[in-house]
């Protein structure tokens, strides 16, 4: 059994044989408008950050609490990130106006949100805004968003060895972007009511991962936007309650992070937003704080 961060978050690792899409087990989670709304427009506009950015944060802060509480090491989380895949940037000359769908890229990333203060975290301190800088700058560390890994892991030989020996995230995330509710009598709408964020599957497929977490953001005619999650895991692994605790602990980051991001102080720049110049967070802090105090920032 591995020992560390990658040790199963579950009773065992996932058995193909045994965890099944018919064995998978789902719990759907929805946030409140006005969190939801500090999310995408507060702490996303004060950070320089993306959807992506705070939720994955948020993961990565939620599964190291919930980890701790239950005396299990997650000093790091690995996770599968699904994309869209619709990446023009990455490849000269390509035009998608005229594609439908997801195209969809898969590719695994270990998030480390550092050393913890959590009384200062929950509170809504300036360990929330570090830890959301620090997982920021991990997830644009990753070239192209991840779309050229699966061509690394399956199609080159050389690569493909290397990274087959490499520990397998446990867990798969996925933001699927805003689904709003048409306006009138469309023909067109989403119909949550079938399969869930899923979809259909064979119930005998070997499920992916041992537990995943599925976003959008739900817009109702007339209705402020509200997040809601879709948390599906193997049901031999955990239970009901454990995976509510995981995401109430998830919703409770999120909350945490709004609240930091209505501070006056919270938020700035981070490397990445700056690729023009190599300067560490520190660096960037520093003059931050210099700019501050001249009255020009």
């Amino acid at each position: 059994m591995l020992d560390g961060p990658d040790a199963p978050l579950g009773r065992r690792a996932l058995d193909p044989a045994r965890d099944v899409v018919g064995s998978r087990r789902s719990l759907e989670l929805t946030l409140p408008a006005d969190p939801t709304k500090a999310l995408l427009t507060e702490v996303t506009d004060v950070f320089h950050a993306t959807v992506n950015d705070v939720l994955l944060t948020a993961v990565a802060l939620a599964v190291q609490d919930w980890s701790r509480r239950r005396d299990r090491p997650a000093a790091t989380v690995l996770v599968d990130v699904e994309g869209h895949g619709r990446e023009e940037e990455a490849v000269g000359g390509v035009d998608l106006s005229r594609t439908v769908g997801w195209f969809t890229s898969v590719h695994p990333v270990r998030l480390d949100p550092g050393a913890v203060e959590w009384p200062d975290l929950w509170s809504g301190g300036p360990e929330a805004g570090r830890a959301l800088k620090r997982i920021k700058e991990q997830l644009a560390a990753v070239p192209d968003h991840g779309l050229g890994y699966g061509l690394l892991r399956y199609l080159n030989p050389r690569t493909g060895e290397a990274l087959s020996g490499l520990p397998v995230p446990q867990i798969g995330f996925n933001h699927l972007g805003r689904f709003g509710t048409p306006t009138g009598s469309g023909d067109w709408a989403p119909a949550y009511e079938i399969g869930g964020f899923t979809g259909g599957a064979d119930p005998g497929l070997p499920l992916a991962h041992a537990l995943e977490v599925n976003t959008l953001v739900r817009e109702g005619e007339g209705a402020e936007p509200t997040l809601v999650a879709e948390w599906s895991w193997a049901a031999e692994l955990f239970t009901a309650a454990e995976v509510e605790d995981l995401g109430a602990t998830w919703f409770r980051v999120l909350r945490a992070l709004a609240d930091h991001a209505r501070r006056p102080e919270s938020g700035g720049h981070s490397p990445s937003d700056i690729p023009l110049v190599s300067l560490s967070q520190d660096e960037i802090d520093r003059l931050q704080e210099e700019l501050a105090l001249e009255g020009d920032l």
